[in-house]
């Protein structure tokens, strides 16, 4: 389909578009458009329905968001409430809110501070999480950072450096009764592992560090391991 620029896109009340090529697009009321988009900016303020596939170099959502496609931006910022149906594509994503994807995550670095739900895999260089959230394929990053924040899950987790820690704070604390910080995996795989709160079935890697509140069927290290009185480890064996 070939899409012609017209200027800026605004809908303040309700309206509809038929998609095309944007320098701004504004949804500030209630907003759907009806194929693919490609702008410059993309902020979506109020309640808005995306039906076709989105492309933008800097995205923002404070208000509702329903992506029925593909999202593809260098730069996505959500605050508000963002379901994706498909793919999200970014090299910087950030979430305080709360965003659904449907499909699969690739970015260059993503910050979790809000609820983060994925149905597939999920692939960055760095990610960093304080929140909870649920990948329902590999979590595979460099950098793997969580403070966790209530139930979290992945299938997997690969990376270089992955360190997993309950989030430390005196709201914290006080709502630990009520929001367990845990996270379920089935592997964590990667060089340098330093882990607490977690259970997993298999931890495998070189230098690993298993703290309190671990429950792990097997680890297998290559250089060093130590493993917290407060864990519990069905086997360990160096390989």
């Amino acid at each position: 389909m070939e899409m012609k620029s017209r200027g800026d896109l605004v809908i303040n009340g309700f309206g509809a578009s038929n998609g095309g090529q944007f320098q701004l697009v504004t949804l500030n009321g209630r907003g759907t458009v009806n194929n693919d988009i490609e702008c410059v900016e993309l902020d979506c303020n109020g309640s808005g329905i995306l039906n076709g596939n989105v492309i933008s170099e800097k995205a923002k959502v404070n208000g509702h968001a329903r992506f029925r496609g593909n999202i593809d931006s260098q730069n996505l910022k959500i605050d508000g409430s963002a379901r994706i149906d498909k793919n999200l594509t970014a090299e910087k994503l950030k979430v305080s809110g709360k965003a659904t994807i449907g499909g699969k995550v690739k970015c260059e670095e993503i910050k979790i501070q809000g609820t983060f739900t994925v149905g597939g895999d999920c692939e960055a260089e760095i990610f960093q999480a304080e929140s909870q959230f649920t990948i329902g394929g590999l979590l595979n990053a460099d950098e793997v950072n969580l403070k966790l924040f209530g139930a979290c899950f992945a299938k997997e987790i690969g990376g270089q450096t992955i360190t997993i820690k309950a989030k430390g704070s005196l709201v914290g604390n006080l709502l630990k009764s009520f929001f367990k910080p845990q996270l379920e995996t089935e592997l964590i795989e990667g060089d340098k592992i330093e882990i607490e709160n977690t259970i997993a079935k298999i931890v495998r890697g070189n230098q690993v560090k298993i703290g309190p509140n671990c429950q792990i069927g097997l680890v297998e290290y290559t250089e060093e391991c130590s493993i917290d009185k407060k864990a519990v480890v069905a086997e360990n064996k160096k390989v």
